[in-house]
């Protein structure tokens, strides 16, 4: 892969999205959910034919190989709702001669939509100077996740180092929130990454979202770095959903030690040993409304991809739906 993390929204998707993002504002973190007519609507929104409360997006990295244009026709034929994206599939795409405005036209009029795009990497480095010397890289990617018309886009707190500071951090992550939002008109959600050294764990991306002190405050979750991290799942009931702006989805297999897995272990939905039903509940319960994104790394998918990629997708669709079903929401 160019980049990894271990070295480093037709119009009527695009509207659902909307109204996903509406209902619960960002820094409604703690505390009682206010019901608006927005929030109501988000809350009762059904997608997949009725079957899912929440959207279902193909994470890019799921059928990474595949070349970004044809990553988004796989996921449009095998019936996703939207599609998350990498920087180094918009990088590339712009250095053989693509057009990433015309790339979400093109997403929109096959009926999906961008939620996020992963990511800003070594957007925090230590030290202020270090900081804004790395802003010309950053802003590059937001211009281009801007442009491929996505909501977010991910900021992990990298590069890694044991003795992160959560209050540098929370600084850093408010100044991309302000240049994003101001300059880009996208939202720079904060992503925790079980294997860091550093930023690992659940606790400390909400205390690096809240501390930066700003209502777009948001964060990406995901079902393998809240195990491998060791946050667990309990924590997610004590915030409401509209502080996470999307939800990576996923298993684990049961034969590994937690603190030896790694992005290539993650399985389908429902082949591990997480408890996804319980977290579907817990998140239907807090309001969560915005994706759920099928994220795997496995390498015997990506040399299938390089034959079938719609048959990876549509079985990685399979698979979210059914675990859904099994959780009754």
């Amino acid at each position: 892969m160019a980049t990894n993390r271990r070295t480093f929204f037709g119009s009527a998707a695009a509207g659902m999205a909307a109204a996903a993002w509406s209902g619960t504002p960002a820094n409604a973190a703690f505390g009682p959910t206010v019901e608006t007519p927005a929030s109501t609507a988000a809350a009762t929104k059904r997608y997949q034919n009725g079957r899912s409360p929440w959207p279902l997006a193909l994470n890019s990295s799921t059928i990474r190989p595949v070349a970004v244009k044809d990553k988004v026709r796989v996921a449009a034929e095998t019936g996703w709702d939207a599609i998350e994206l990498w920087i180094d599939d918009l990088e590339r795409f712009e250095a053989e001669g693509g057009n990433l405005k015309e790339l979400a036209k093109e997403i929109r009029d096959r009926g999906l939509f961008v939620p996020n795009i992963i990511g800003l990497w070594n957007s925090m480095p230590e030290g202020r100077e270090a900081f804004e010397a790395s802003l010309k890289a950053t802003r590059e990617r937001m211009r281009r996740s801007a442009d491929v018309g996505s909501r977010c886009v991910a900021a992990i707190p990298m590069p890694d180092r044991a003795n992160f500071d959560l209050g540098w951090a929370a600084e850093c992550y408010g100044r991309l929130l302000q240049i994003g939002r101001d300059d880009y008109g996208i939202i720079v959600a904060i992503e925790f990454v079980g294997f860091l050294k550093g930023v690992h764990r659940l606790g400390q991306a909400v205390a690096i979202a809240l501390d930066a002190d700003d209502p777009d405050a948001c964060l990406i979750a995901d079902t393998f770095h809240l195990y491998r991290g060791g946050s667990g799942f309990n924590g997610l009931k004590q915030i409401q959903g509209g502080l996470i702006a999307d939800f990576h989805w996923n298993d684990v297999p049961g034969n590994i030690a937690r603190d030896q897995l790694g992005d290539e272990h993650r399985l389908d939905p429902g082949d591990g040993i997480l408890p996804l039903g319980q977290v579907l509940r817990d998140l239907k319960a807090i309001g969560y409304s915005r994706c759920l994104s099928l994220e795997l790394f496995k390498r015997s998918q990506w040399e299938q991809a390089k034959r079938e990629a719609t048959a990876v997708a549509a079985e990685g669709r399979r698979k979210m739906l059914a675990c859904l079903a099994a959780a009754g929401v």
